[in-house]
C-alpha cells in the first residue's frame, strides 16, 4: 500500500525538507495590489516591503476546490491513499474545500484538520512519514495523527501588533498601547485559533530568551525527538540562541525554517517561534 502525504503551502517547509519527507504541497494565493501569485512566488520580503510602502496588508486566498481536485487526482495516480494535513479550519476555508473534494474520492484522500499553522503542521506530517515508513495502515496513521493534534505547541513572539491590527485581529487601542510601551506579545494557537498569552518588553535577545524559557516551562512534557525554530527576518545569533535553549532542554533534532508568505502575511516582520508536540513522545 502506497500512502502519500500532502499539505498546503502554509506548512512552511523549504524544498529540501519537503523532498526529505516526501510531502507534496498545494499553494495558497497572495495578492499585492494588482499582482497575484502563488505563495512562494511572492516572497515574505516582498510582502514586508509592500506593507511598509502602502500601509496595506496583502490579500491571501485559500486553496480552492479546483486546485484541490487537480492536486489530489495527480497524487492518486501515484498513491493508493493520500493523507492531507490542512491549515486550521478556524483560520482558513482551505480545510473545508479539501474535505468537499475528498468526499468524492472514495475514501482515498483523508483530511486532517491540524488546528494549527506553519511548521506545527509539519510536525504532524513528519510523524505520518515515520508511521508510513514503519508500514502502518492508513486508518492507524490517521487515528494516531489526529490523537496528537491537541498537543501541538505553536506560539511565537511578534515584533508589534501592526499586522494583526490591519488584519482585524486586534483593536486600535491594543495596538496603540503595545507600540507605545514597546510591548512584544506572545501569540499562541489555542483550539485552532490565535490568542495572546504573555507580553514581553526589552531587546530582541532578552525577549526571545525569556519567551523560549517560558514556553518550555509551560509546555514541560514535550516529545523531544524533534522541534522547529521558525522565524521571519531575525539575525542568526537570535535564532542560534533559540536553538541552543531547545538543545539544552534535550531536543534531539531541531529544524530551522523561515515562515512562508501566507503565514508572514499575518504575523509580519521579525517574528520567531518554537514549535513541538507536547505529549511526552506518546506515539
Amino acid at each position: 500500500m502506497k500512502i502519500g502525504i500532502s499539505a498546503e503551502s502554509a506548512i512552511d517547509l523549504p524544498k529540501n525538507l519537503l523532498d526529505e519527507y516526501a510531502i507534496q504541497t498545494v499553494p495558497f494565493t497572495i495578492t499585492l495590489g494588482d499582482r497575484t501569485e502563488f505563495d512562494g512566488v511572492i516572497t515574505p520580503d516582498q510582502i514586508f516591503a509592500y506593507v511598509d510602502e502602502t500601509g496595506k496588508l496583502p490579500k491571501t486566498s485559500a486553496v480552492n476546490e479546483y486546485q484541490f481536485e487537480e492536486h489530489f487526482n495527480k497524487l492518486l495516480s501515484q498513491y493508493d491513499y493520500v493523507i492531507h494535513f490542512s491549515l486550521s479550519s478556524k483560520l482558513s476555508s482551505a480545510c473545508d474545500n479539501a474535505r468537499k473534494v475528498a468526499s468524492h474520492l472514495n475514501g482515498r484522500v483523508r483530511i486532517i484538520d491540524t488546528r494549527t499553522l506553519s511548521t506545527g503542521i509539519a510536525l504532524l506530517a513528519i510523524y505520518a512519514r515515520e508511521l508510513i515508513d514503519k508500514g502502518e495502515d492508513i486508518d492507524a496513521i490517521v487515528s494516531k495523527c489526529e490523537a496528537r493534534v491537541p498537543h501541538i505547541q505553536v506560539s511565537s513572539v511578534i515584533n508589534n501588533l501592526n499586522y494583526l491590527y490591519k488584519g482585524g485581529r486586534c483593536s486600535a487601542l491594543q495596538r496603540f498601547g503595545a507600540n507605545l510601551f514597546k510591548i512584544r506579545p506572545q501569540i499562541t494557537v489555542v483550539d485552532g485559533g490565535m490568542a495572546s498569552r504573555k507580553l514581553y518588553r526589552g531587546k530582541d535577545a532578552a525577549v526571545v530568551k525569556k519567551y523560549c524559557e517560558d514556553t518550555l516551562e509551560m509546555f514541560s512534557n514535550p516529545d523531544k525527538s524533534i522541534a522547529f525554530v521558525t522565524a521571519t527576518n531575525y539575525p542568526d545569533e537570535i535564532i542560534d540562541m533559540g536553538e541552543k535553549l531547545l538543545r539544552d532542554f534535550g531536543f534531539k533534532k531541531i529544524l530551522r525554517t523561515t515562515a512562508g508568505s501566507t503565514i508572514s502575511s499575518y504575523c509580519g516582520d521579525k517574528t520567531i517561534g518554537v514549535f513541538f508536540i507536547d505529549d511526552g513522545g506518546n506515539k
